[in-house]
């Protein structure tokens, strides 16, 4: 893996193609014990049968790396760049830090694959010119062939059994617009129509109790409360003066959105870790940490954040 040996202040992000256990533990373990021999910190984010594969493989050495179980701290992948990355790599801010970290697994759904393919893209952005390197490892045998497409126009560098070799499709703004999809709403949706702050304690208290009649969890109706204040007060200071909420039910969750007329032009809104000093800019964050999944969509029409969480 020389390529991924950078000078200062580059970030590296390889995608990893691998075919079964032996081929993930041929790259992954050189990869974390190079780290650690150069005294670099390392954290694996990954599906638990990953972890414990590669935490059995390192053997002693497994107590120096920070282990994070994806399918939990990236259940919304939105959360994964300020609580996954950003929070281990904040943590140790002088030197290379290494992380492997595997969003995209077989058992991922339609519904959340736009949101890990968007996170993959904005870790470039969201990491330029930083000391990191980011190996991001994909089951080529368990994903589908588009997955793989999307994984070489967001990563630079592309390792596979043979090779290291740089991506000639990478080009992750495209894939961000690209999964910029409209969020149809089924028949049947309560809704809210709100146009000043007056109203936003009113329709808080009318998203909660539509949640807590369709069998919202009480130790959850606190964070959908949470949620759709954030969202709301956001519409009304900076869309517009005020916005729609739609809530229905979806399997078991409760799904929640907030749509009006601002567009929200930052990619990286509510993915970044906000200072204690800074005023504002943590409502977005706030809903990523909060929810099971969130998708937005922003275009001419305005902008629709769109969350769920599990009953």
């Amino acid at each position: 893996m020389t390529e991924l040996v950078a000078a200062r202040g580059t970030f590296v992000h390889p995608a990893l193609f691998y075919r079964g256990e032996k081929q993930f533990l041929a790259a992954t373990v050189p990869f974390v014990l190079e780290g650690l021999e150069a005294a670099e910190p390392v954290a694996v984010a990954a599906p638990p049968d990953r972890l414990e594969l590669l935490e059995d493989r390192l053997g002693g050495r497994a107590a120096e790396v920070r282990f994070v179980d994806m399918t939990r701290a990236g259940r919304n992948p939105g959360w994964i760049i300020p609580g996954v990355l950003r929070k281990f790599a904040d943590a140790h801010g002088e030197g290379r830090v290494r992380i492997v970290g595997e969003p995209i697994w077989p058992g991922r759904s339609s519904l959340e694959y736009p949101a890990c393919v968007q996170h993959e893209a904005l870790i470039n952005a969201a990491f330029a010119g930083r000391d990191i390197t980011i190996l991001c490892p994909y089951d080529a045998e368990g994903l589908d062939r588009r997955v793989l497409d999307d994984a070489r126009a967001t990563h630079p560098l592309v390792i596979d059994e043979n090779s290291e070799t740089a991506s000639a499709a990478y080009s992750p703004e495209t894939v961000v617009d690209h999964y910029n999809q409209a969020l149809p709403v089924p028949p049947g949706a309560g809704v809210f129509v709100f146009g000043s702050s007056g109203q936003l304690s009113v329709v808080r208290e009318f998203a909660v109790r539509y949640a807590r009649e369709t069998g919202l969890a009480d130790s959850r109706l606190n964070d959908l409360a949470l949620a759709v204040a954030e969202l709301t007060t956001n519409s009304v200071l900076h869309g517009a003066g005020g916005g729609t909420l739609r809530i229905w039910t979806e399997g078991e969750q409760i799904v929640c959105e907030v749509h009006d007329a601002g567009r929200l032009i930052d990619p990286l809104a509510g993915r970044r870790p906000q200072p204690p000093t800074e005023p504002g800019g943590r409502g977005l964050l706030l809903v990523n940490h909060l929810a099971d999944l969130v998708r937005i969509h922003s275009g001419d029409p305005g902008t629709t954040i769109r969350f769920y969480l599990g009953r």
